[in-house]
């Protein structure tokens, strides 16, 4: 869907759906309608349209079932549903998929979510959304008694209508993971706050549990990569792999590609026995061919669309590290012992960082970040110099290393 018509539409029609929603929700509880709080049974998560917050909210969902004992539910885009599968925390049957190939699509999933959320007798809902008006919508008529999000309190322009029951006061000071452990910690306060949540979030609480692949996957993806580079040796070569692509809701986050094509050379001319594999969805195989050929080396290899989401683990685990833009595959590989290298630039490692073994490579300029959950993710910025000023030399100081020694 076009990004900048969704941004027009949440807030053209969100703030004044926000408002009659919630005149509607005041007005069902004076007159004492719909569900009385009791002990959480059947919990909600919904988080739409970011990849990889799902993987940075797990230790969330992990707090939030040892604590509440209670079924967890998800509800997410049907593009974004795999970065579910890493650790399957929550059960398949229990997820609700969101249409997004259409705003009609949208509009009658919104139908047959309010539907389902009656169908599991869903009585509490996360808004893991920082302020979303969809999100809010269904949030507020999800049909549940206990509802906690973020809430904008005295922040202009964030109007997200009155559907909380449990605010929770976003803090763009902690790492989005403690962000949204603090609504668990809502939903678990014995008093009721304001602003919720009064609590101190300990680093150990956002430590990542590693997936580790079976040895058949290992050996289908080594397969994979001698498929597309038939003098691979497991034994010989080192893989690094590129992500040079990020998602279309900040392209403002994409290192040059020609940087990319720099540094690939001074690997590939260095070490002989490394390659690199360009990886990304199968859309992204022809800007991809493209980089193939401005580095002009046989060792570097468009993988693009050569491995599914569920492969990536195995991927990961065969490679020596990824250097990649700020988006989801970087967090989907905090999920392995692989180091990763992500620029940032736009947004802050401080707040978006991956947890698993992570360098972040920033310059810090006085105008960043310029992109955060109080600007909608938004920035007037045309020309990231933020990025642009990250030298190739200087990256390949960074990773060098990890070039020298085996994965």
């Amino acid at each position: 869907m076009n990004i900048e018509l969704v941004r027009k539409l949440d807030y053209f029609l969100g703030v004044p759906l926000c408002f009659l929603g919630t005149f509607m929700k005041k007005c069902a509880r004076i007159l004492g309608s719909g569900q009385k709080p009791g002990r959480p049974k059947n919990i909600l998560l919904i988080e739409l349209s970011e990849m990889g917050s799902v993987i940075l909210a797990d230790p969330a969902m992990l707090k939030l079932k040892q604590s509440a004992g209670a079924q967890l539910h998800f509800a997410i885009f049907r593009k974004n549903r795999a970065s579910l599968e890493f650790f399957n925390t929550v059960p398949p049957e229990n997820i609700f998929l969101m249409g997004d190939s259409g705003l009609l699509d949208v509009a009658m999933s919104a139908v047959r979510f309010f539907l389902w959320t009656r169908e599991k007798q869903i009585d509490t809902v996360l808004d893991l959304e920082l302020f979303s008006r969809f999100t809010a919508l269904l949030t507020g008529f999800s049909g549940a008694s206990r509802t906690a999000g973020f809430y904008g309190f005295f922040n202009e322009g964030l109007y997200r209508g009155d559907f909380l029951t449990h605010k929770v006061a976003y803090n763009p000071h902690l790492h989005m993971s403690k962000n949204f452990i603090s609504l668990v910690n809502a939903l678990m306060a014995d008093n009721g706050e304001v602003p919720y949540s009064k609590s101190l979030i300990s680093d150990g609480e956002i430590v990542l549990r590693t997936v580790e692949p079976r040895a058949e996957e290992r050996e289908a993806v080594l397969t994979k990569i001698a498929d597309v580079f038939p003098a691979f040796l497991p034994d010989h070569h080192r893989v690094i792999l590129f992500n040079t692509n990020s998602s279309d809701l900040i392209p403002l986050r994409r290192w040059p590609k020609e940087n990319y094509a720099r540094l690939a050379r001074m690997i590939l001319n260095t070490y002989p026995d490394t390659i690199i594999l360009l990886t990304g969805s199968p859309d992204e195989s022809s800007d991809k061919q493209n980089l193939v050929a401005a580095i002009a080396n046989d060792r570097c290899i468009n993988f693009a669309g050569k491995t599914s989401i569920s492969e990536l683990v195995a991927l990961y685990s065969v490679s020596a590290f990824m250097l990649s833009n700020d988006s989801g595959p970087a967090h989907f590989a905090s999920v392995t012992r692989m180091p990763v290298f992500v620029f940032f630039g736009p947004e802050t490692p401080a707040i978006y960082g991956p947890l698993g073994p992570m360098t972040p490579i920033y310059s810090g300029l006085a105008c960043s970040p310029c992109v955060s959950a109080i600007n909608h993710r938004k920035s007037p910025c045309k020309d990231n110099v933020c990025l642009q000023i990250i030298s190739p030399e200087q990256v390949y100081s960074m990773i060098k290393p990890h070039c020298e020694c085996p994965g």
